[in-house]
C-alpha cells in the first residue's frame, strides 16, 4: 500500500490534528490536504501566552506582577497583526489567567521539563504521532498541560483527554496525567483517568484518517466526499468562510 499521507504531504499526526479529524473532516481535507490554512485566533493565542507568563514563575520563582506582564507582552507580539475582534477582550483576561494559574502550579515546585516533544508510534499507522506536552515534575511523576477557558470546566474533556494520554503514554514512565485548567477567577487540576483508553481511541481515529486518505491522491476528490458545517467555530474566520464556499459553494 503507498503511503497516503506521502500523497498527501502531512509528516505525521498530532493529538490536535485527530480531534480535528473528528470534529470537522472538511477543515481536516482543507487544512491538511489542501493546505488552506484559517487564521490563529486570538483565544489560541491567549493560551500561548499564559502559558509563557506560567512557565516563567514555575521554573525561575519570577514574581505573579512579571510573570502576568511577560504573557501580556508576549500576547500583544503574537496578536500584533491579528483581526479578531475578541482580541482586547482576551488580553484584559491574561494577567489573572497568569496568577490563577501560579497559585494552582506553584506548590509542585519546579519543572524537570517544559514543551517537551514527544513521538509515539502507532500499529500499522505510516506516519508517527508528534505532540509537544506542557509541564512535567518527573520527580513527582506528574504531568499536566495547561488549558485556558473563560468557564471552568467541570471534568476534562475527551480531546484534552486524549492529547494529555498520548504524552504520557509516549515518556512510557507511568506518570500521573492531570489537566489543568484557568480562568481569570479559578483553577482546577482534574487526574485523567483510563490513559490507555484514550490512547486506543486516538490510535484508532489516526488509523481511519488514513483510510480515508488512501481513498484518493486528489484532495479535491477527498473534499467532494464532505460537506462542512459553516456555523461551527471552525469556520468563524472569514478566510475559513470563503474556503468554504470556493472548494464546497457553501
Amino acid at each position: 500500500m503507498k503511503n497516503p499521507f506521502e500523497v498527501h504531504d502531512i509528516q505525521h499526526l498530532s493529538p490536535s490534528s485527530c480531534n480535528l479529524f473528528t470534529n470537522s473532516i472538511a477543515m481536516f481535507v482543507l487544512e491538511k490536504c489542501m493546505k488552506k490554512r484559517s487564521k490563529v485566533g486570538a483565544a489560541a493565542y491567549r493560551g500561548t501566552a499564559v502559558e509563557a507568563g506560567v512557565v516563567e514563575g514555575l521554573l525561575n520563582g519570577t514574581s505573579d506582577e512579571e510573570c502576568a506582564a511577560l504573557a501580556k507582552a508576549e500576547f500583544d507580539k503574537l496578536t500584533a497583526l491579528s483581526g479578531d475582534n475578541r482580541r482586547e477582550k482576551e488580553a484584559g483576561a491574561i494577567g489573572d489567567m497568569v496568577k490563577m494559574g501560579l497559585t494552582e502550579l506553584r506548590p509542585y515546585g519546579k519543572p524537570t521539563s517544559t514543551q517537551g516533544k514527544i513521538e509515539y508510534k502507532v500499529e500499522g499507522l505510516m506516519v508517527p504521532m508528534i505532540g509537544f506536552y506542557d509541564i512535567e515534575w518527573a520527580n513527582h511523576g506528574i504531568l499536566t498541560d495547561l488549558k485556558t477557558t473563560h468557564a471552568l470546566p467541570s471534568k476534562i474533556s475527551t480531546s484534552h483527554a486524549r492529547q494529555v494520554a498520548l504524552y504520557c503514554a509516549a515518556r512510557g514512565n507511568n506518570l500521573d496525567a492531570r489537566l489543568t485548567y484557568v480562568t481569570p477567577k479559578k483553577a482546577a487540576t482534574y487526574h485523567l483517568e483510563n490513559v490507555d483508553q484514550h490512547v486506543q481511541a486516538l490510535g484508532r481515529i489516526a488509523l481511519t484518517i488514513q483510510r480515508f486518505l488512501s481513498i484518493s491522491n486528489d484532495p479535491a476528490e477527498l473534499a467532494a466526499l464532505v460537506v462542512p458545517e459553516v456555523d461551527s467555530f471552525y469556520f468563524a474566520d472569514p478566510m475559513a468562510r470563503k474556503a468554504a464556499f470556493d472548494v464546497w459553494g457553501l
